[in-house]
């Protein structure tokens, strides 16, 4: 199968198209894979200086820690990085959620949380997890709080929830079908999966999301799912928007895919 999967089907109208005179860059979960971070900022820095816009966003989609071995460093790098002419904006996922609600001191998720990804997250801040599965919750809690630096969640609770580019909204996991954009439930944003991805209705926009894994990119009329499980696939992807067109960088996948239409 293709990397870029493209299922073509319903609407007929106009292709969708970004913010005039502007570009997005999209990119998908992250999962504590610093290595691919890197490797694919130097691709959208590279593209962006290649062909520069007016002006030009870079949107993180969310869960850009947990699983992955580098969830402090991806955050890090992250928090510092601001490229020449290039707008950094951070959109929650639901694995910024559940470590922001362990960090104010909620126990209750812990758990889960390390059974989930929040292992490698804990080790990656210097702490033992499976320290953390023997200990009281609240003492674990604790030293995870300890480890964590203020400056990190900071960075953490600064990030929103959507970002509108023209015809495209960009989220973390999807939005409620039959709502409108402005009355969606933060929880659906950050945790759906069906009934929006099984939804083949116009939304009045392009969902551009992530928090789904798929074997690729999954483009269709209503939603691009650009999720390619980059922790456990070393298949990190960004979606490229300028006017009517859209095209791909990612790593491990060669050169960019360039798509003129929708």
């Amino acid at each position: 199968m293709s990397f870029f999967k493209r299922i073509v089907g319903g609407g007929g109208g106009k292709a969708p198209r970004g913010k005039s005179g502007a570009r997005a860059y999209a990119v998908g979960d992250i999962h504590g894979r610093l290595d691919l971070l890197d490797a694919l900022l130097a691709r959208i820095e590279a593209d962006a200086a290649s062909r520069p816009a007016r002006k030009t966003w870079a949107v993180f989609l969310g869960d850009l820690i947990d699983r992955g071995p580098e969830s402090a460093g991806v955050i890090e790098r992250l928090r510092k990085w601001r490229p020449e002419h290039i707008r950094p904006v951070f959109l929650a996922g639901n694995h910024e959620e559940v470590f922001l609600t362990i960090l104010g001191g909620d126990a209750r998720f812990l758990a889960n949380w390390l059974k989930f990804g929040g292992a490698e997250c804990a080790a990656s801040y210097g702490v033992d997890p499976d320290l953390l599965r023997r200990i009281d919750e609240d003492e674990a809690v604790a030293m995870l709080r300890a480890k964590v630096p203020r400056k990190h969640r900071d960075f953490l609770e600064s990030f929103g929830d959507t970002f509108a580019f023209g015809d495209y909204l960009f989220v973390h996991a999807g939005i409620r079908p039959g709502i409108a954009i402005e009355e969606q439930d933060r929880t659906d944003l950050r945790w759906i999966r069906d009934p929006f991805l099984s939804d083949a209705h116009d939304h009045g926009c392009v969902v551009v999301h992530g928090h789904t894994i798929f074997e690729a990119v999954d483009e269709r009329p209503n939603r691009i799912g650009i999720d390619t499980g980059a922790y456990r696939t070393g298949v990190l992807t960004a979606l490229a928007v300028e006017g009517d067109r859209r095209w791909y960088l990612a790593t491990g996948a060669g050169p960019a895919q360039d798509s003129h239409r929708s």
